[in-house]
């Protein structure tokens, strides 16, 4: 019969199997916890755009299992979205929180976001994206999407031609917006993400019309000039379309979307003007003559069949007749 191990042996054996107990058990929370935090979905920039896609993410089946982090860079308006979300998606808002940049930990990295924050906030926004891709995304190697909404405009003028995604781009000199918009492009898009080039914003009271229709200054431009248009709900919409997709259908992909019902700056006027809102107000001056830029026309066909998407609104005029 062999003699048993001395007591040192027995004790130092103990000590050895709880700490291992110990690391399995850490190794396990943490991969839980990381498996938790990586699932998450981070809004970049919680204006108008930003704010209905947390709303929609947190209201939809398809996310009813993930939490929603808006970022933002200050504090300013981080009650009024709160508000927002708990009059919106009541049983939903212990899914959502709020966050400054400074506020995020060098750890927090999310498997999907969406950057939707205006250039108007960054002195280098294409670096702004690329920051937000290396540091609040987890990667493609997380099997999550990083979206970047980007403007139509960054065809630039046209006259009467029609654009779809593939459509050439105006040069980065032609104006400083449209460098900015090219650089953050290909920023996301050498990273892995997608590009998602949106046409010409609007709310009831938000957008050309309103700021046309209220000021009563005289417009620059040719009153049949092309304007295509996309209500701000539906251009949220397209964001959670594009995380639904997923990587293998979004990754490295420019995306063009549009109401699929262009108009002119005349005719957004008489649309708005259909509506009690604006229907006193008098139709303004347009100062463009026919020698000037007439538009383009946008062809998202392609992008709506891709991500499975369309408008809810289906034109500018539709909807303000539904407010009339």
């Amino acid at each position: 019969m062999p003699c048993p191990p001395p007591k040192s042996k027995l004790a130092f054996a103990a000590l050895l199997l709880l700490e291992v107990s110990h690391a399995l058990a850490f190794r396990a929370s943490s991969t839980q916890l990381s498996m938790s935090t990586s699932s998450d979905i981070a809004v970049v920039g919680c204006g108008v755009l930003g704010t209905s896609l947390c709303r929609q993410l947190l209201g939809s089946a398809d996310f009813s299992s993930r939490s929603v982090t808006g970022i933002t860079k200050t504090t300013n308006r981080h009650e009024s979205i709160k508000s927002t979300m708990s009059e919106a998606v009541p049983d939903c808002v212990d899914r959502f929180q709020l966050k400054t940049f400074d506020e995020l930990s060098a750890d927090s990295k999310f498997k999907d976001v969406v950057f939707c924050a205006p250039p108007s906030g960054f002195e280098d926004y294409p670096g702004a994206v690329k920051e937000s891709m290396e540091n609040v995304w987890s990667g493609a190697s997380g099997g999550g999407s990083f979206v970047f909404t980007s403007s139509g405009g960054i065809y630039g003028e046209g006259n009467g031609d029609t654009v779809t995604e593939t459509s050439p781009t105006a040069s980065a000199e032609s104006s400083p917006r449209t460098a900015r918009l090219i650089g953050a492009e290909h920023n996301c898009i050498e990273g892995g993400g997608c590009a998602i080039r949106l046409a010409g914003l609007y709310t009831f009271e938000r957008g050309a019309h309103n700021y046309w229709l209220d000021s009563g200054r005289d417009v620059q431009g040719r009153p049949d000039g092309i304007v295509n248009l996309l209500h701000y709900d539906d251009a949220a919409s397209s964001c959670l379309a594009a995380i639904k997709a997923g990587p293998s259908v979004v990754s490295g992909m420019t995306f063009l979307i549009s109401d699929g019902n262009p108009t002119t700056r005349k005719g957004i006027c008489e649309s708005a003007m259909k509506a009690k809102r604006y229907v006193e107000k008098s139709m303004p001056k347009f100062l463009g003559g026919e020698d000037g830029p007439l538009g383009k026309v946008y062809d998202g066909s392609a992008s709506n069949a891709a991500l499975n998407w369309k408008p809810q609104y289906e034109s500018f005029d539709a909807f303000m007749s539904s407010n009339a």
